[in-house]
């Protein structure tokens, strides 16, 4: 079965990535893609429609499943769309307050909604193992560094935060320090994280682990923003069919 997709935020790095991806494979097709500000321009040989059509194109259109990098209120109503027409709904963005993903986990009571803020198949192995490496070595520094291209908006990464979080399940850490200035010795128990943002970086995530006169370095280095893509896609075509409910991106590695 063709799993056609819709895609938001098309003219965007991500967007035009995701398009390209689709294309290249022969059980996907882009049902329509849309950014706010089309300007008339066609990726891939698909026209770029006008996002506020998106209501009308994910009916009429009949996709499948919905692919979007975008902004968190801009994520938030394209689920809840989706959500009400029964698409399976994929998002990449990162960047949500509170409330914002409160609404984004919503839209998952009535459709399958799949979240991750990395599609890299190589950051959840790197997810995986660093829990571990964290529970053998007690008692050792965690510093988690990650460097992004200049345009990026959230910091930390989304990625990185993903990362904390399994650092902070598998430790006996108290506090996430960012960034330090000034006579600022190292705590005892935190976490020290730094965002970096320089040029067209695509994304590098370091996890310094130190301790015992030993040094313990875990990185993933994305060298190009296909990657990203190609899992996203990935990851709508696993999730079309899917009972309503939220999903996590190593379901679909580890199917």
């Amino acid at each position: 079965m063709t799993t056609r997709i819709g895609v938001t935020g098309s003219t965007g790095r991500m967007g035009r990535e995701v398009i390209a991806a689709v294309t290249e494979r022969e059980d996907c097709e882009v049902a329509f893609a849309v950014n706010r500000d089309p300007g008339g321009e066609t990726i891939q040989g698909v026209e770029i429609e006008p996002a506020a059509e998106f209501d009308s194109l994910v009916v009429d259109r009949e996709p499948t499943a919905v692919i979007d990098f975008t902004g968190p209120e801009s994520a938030v109503d394209y689920a809840r769309t989706s959500a009400d027409a029964g698409v399976a709904f994929v998002t990449g963005t990162t960047g949500f307050d509170d409330d914002q993903y409160e609404a984004l986990e919503a839209a998952s009571e009535d459709v399958a909604v799949l979240h991750a803020p990395n599609f890299a198949r190589g950051v959840q192995a790197l997810v995986n193992v660093v829990g571990e490496a964290v529970q053998n070595l007690q008692g050792y520094d965690v510093e988690v560094v990650e460097t992004h291209h200049n345009a990026k908006r959230d910091a930390p990464s989304g990625t990185a935060n993903r990362l904390l979080e399994e650092i902070e399940a598998n430790g006996d850490f108290s506090e996430r320090t960012h960034g330090r200035e000034g006579e600022a010795p190292r705590e005892e128990r935190e976490i020290g994280v730094h965002a970096l943002r320089a040029g067209d970086i695509t994304g590098e995530h370091e996890i310094v682990i130190a301790g015992n006169h030993e040094e313990v370095r875990l990185t993933h280095r994305a060298e190009d923003r296909g990657v990203f893509a190609a899992g996203a896609v990935d990851a709508a075509v696993w999730l079309v069919g899917r009972d309503a409910g939220w999903y996590e991106f190593g379901e679909v590695v580890d199917t």
